[in-house]
């Protein structure tokens, strides 16, 4: 139990000098999504070291893309930021809550990276949010990840999706691509405190092409219907079991 709290501990004072290099480079380079990018990556792999954790991932391929995309995420975790992190294709930005902007170094190197702030509950913002999103996606070519959820599962089904995602996604021409995290939780074994390692699978892109805002309801469903199915088959899964060909481990 000590050891995995000081895992813990130190895996989120790491964020902390992260978050400052951050800032330090975006003094030079503001909004340079390729900063959001290599912060995201330092933070997960020395994160999940630190957390004793490791990623097995199958379907990468599917993140390198041949222009921007919307990428989405089931969310379950604050742990999220290593798990994923370190699977952002390049000029990936992110898609937060206003609020993000108050946390102490984190909100400041945040928005500094060229991530995205939008107040949830807000039409008009939320509109507003939406076309600064396509312009980031179609004039800065940047790729946008969204946790569609909006707010945490704790490992349990996926909740409802909110719309954004998919009618940026439409609006802006472009794929979306799902990133599906095998429910995992903070429990850990032995006296090292190591978590056992947790699935993840990258679906082939879903093409947003001939669709209108009139789709919207309908591309959600299905990308949701997918996302479950495929979660669902995760977590059926022994995380020790053989992996794909197509698989790599990280962490």
């Amino acid at each position: 139990m000590i050891m995995a709290f000081i895992r813990v501990l130190l895996a989120w004072l790491y964020v902390l000098p992260v978050c400052l290099v951050a800032i330090v480079l975006a003094l030079f380079r503001p909004f340079d999504p390729s900063i959001n990018v290599a912060c995201a990556r330092w933070l997960s792999r020395h994160g999940k070291a630190l957390l004793g954790l490791k990623t097995i991932v199958e379907g990468a391929e599917h993140l390198n893309p041949d222009g921007p995309v919307v990428v989405i995420a089931n969310h379950q975790y604050n742990d999220d930021l290593f798990v994923v992190g370190d699977l952002l294709p390049p000029r990936t930005v992110a898609i937060g809550k206003s609020s993000l902007r108050w946390v102490p170094l984190f909100g400041p190197a945040f928005w500094l990276a060229g991530n995205i702030l939008i107040k949830r509950g807000d039409r008009a913002q939320a509109a507003q949010a939406m076309a600064v999103t396509r312009d980031a996606i179609q004039q800065q070519r940047k790729t946008v990840l969204v946790f569609p959820e909006g707010t945490r599962n704790h490992g349990g089904p996926l909740g409802n999706f909110k719309q954004g995602a998919f009618r940026t996604a439409i609006d802006a021409g472009v794929p979306i691509v799902m990133i599906c995290v095998q429910p995992y939780d903070q429990r850990t074994s032995g006296w090292l405190a190591r978590r056992q390692p947790v699935r993840i699978r990258v679906l082939p892109a879903v093409s947003t092409e001939g669709l209108t805002q009139e789709d919207v309801r309908r591309l959600m469903k299905h990308c949701q219907q997918q996302m479950q199915a495929e979660i669902d088959r995760l977590a059926a899964t022994d995380s020790f079991t053989p992996l794909r060909p197509s698989s790599h481990v990280l962490g």
